[in-house]
């Protein structure tokens, strides 16, 4: 995690110089780039992490859960409490985890349809454009909810306008001004590194739950859950992306959501060695392992939003079929054997398959 946070200082300055010394614009494209992929780092595989608990263990006072913020708008502990707990507590339970959806977009037939629905396709640009506000917004309504007076309220608002007026100020007051006569161009390229780190979040994240596989349920499965049965909620509420080791590290290794979803508080380099041990879990168990490629996983994801802006009249299937769930009932069975007779588990990835070849899917 040191060398992560040196790289990552290092090139953020290595970008703002060039920014500001080139004067071509092609060293302004790299420079913004380079700055993008700083931001990228930042708030991915560092804030994302760090603010998780990954790296408590090692006592150190700065790279530590409770002193870190990162360098966006959210408030680092607000968004601690708004996702580790209710986000990785309560994982896709639908009306309990906020982050389904994020409150604007509906994406599971579990939700009732309403008429703003309809245009949540432009509602995903825009939370995309914009993901930072949206997850500031998330902490800040958490902290509301969970309030016991109106002070709090107002001290966790006057914390958010503190942290945005901080943000505004570096991104596009004092770093511009520092540029001289180059201030337009650093104004321009801490925009468009913001919107690009932005994007790239939100792809990410969506990627990680709202992929067909990832599945979502309803407030009752909370009702007497066991340990062993919020692992497995964990694991079927989350879906993988395949990354190579460039891709995982941009991504603060949330390609590997499934694992995250298991150990949030795992140092997120280690991923990737125990996802051979989920893996075979699931193939022990006979349980689904959702993954596929980044581009497959976002384009189900764009399907989903797109399907599901219409009304439940519009569609053919139901909460309990859809591709986007998995409900017991779709199989048309109740509670059956869990074996064969002197054979392998035979459990939910056998009755998907089995389902999907029935229909021909």
């Amino acid at each position: 995690i040191r060398r992560t946070i040196a790289f990552q200082r290092v090139l953020d300055v290595a970008a703002r110089l060039l920014i500001c010394c080139s004067r071509s614009r092609a060293g302004w494209v790299l420079g913004t780039a380079s700055l993008a992929y700083a931001k990228c780092v930042e708030n991915m595989e560092i804030g994302h992490n760090v603010s998780h608990g990954q790296w408590d263990w090692m006592n150190d006072p700065e790279i530590h859960s409770s002193t870190w913020e990162w360098d966006m708008v959210a408030v680092s502990s607000q968004w601690r409490y708004s996702h580790n707990y209710r986000h990785h507590v309560f994982s896709n339970v639908v009306g309990v985890d906020d982050d389904l959806g994020f409150g604007v977009i509906r994406v599971t037939r579990d939700e009732k349809w309403r008429p703003e629905h309809i245009v949540q396709p432009l509602r995903n640009l825009l939370l995309a454009a914009v993901f930072e506000w949206g997850i500031a917004l998330h902490g800040i309504h958490s902290e509301r909810d969970r309030a016991v007076d109106a002070g709090q309220v107002a001290d966790a608002r006057a914390a958010l306008l503190q942290k945005i007026g901080r943000q505004a100020v570096k991104d596009y007051v004092l770093l511009p001004a520092l540029s001289w006569s180059h201030w337009r161009r650093t104004l321009a390229a801490n925009a468009v590194a913001n919107l690009v780190r932005n994007l790239w979040t939100y792809v990410v994240i969506f990627c990680g739950h709202f992929p067909d596989g990832a599945d979502k349920f309803t407030p009752d499965v909370l009702n007497n859950e066991t340990r062993a049965e919020w692992y497995l909620r964990q694991m079927l509420g989350a879906a993988n992306f395949k990354a190579g080791p460039l891709l995982a590290f941009s991504t603060g290794n949330l390609c590997y959501q499934v694992e995250h979803h298991l150990f949030p508080d795992l140092p997120s380099n280690r991923y990737a060695q125990i996802a051979v041990r989920v893996r075979a879990l699931c193939d022990k168990y006979d349980l689904p392992y959702t993954s596929g490629s980044l581009v497959h996983q976002y384009l189900l994801v764009l399907r989903t939003i797109h399907k599901l802006a219409l009304p439940d009249g519009w569609l053919r299937a139901t909460s309990d079929d859809a591709p986007e769930t998995a409900s017991e009932r779709k199989f048309g069975l109740g509670a059956g054997p869990a074996t064969r007779a002197g054979g392998p588990i035979v459990g939910l990835r056998t009755a998907l398959h089995s389902r999907a070849r029935r229909r021909g899917d």
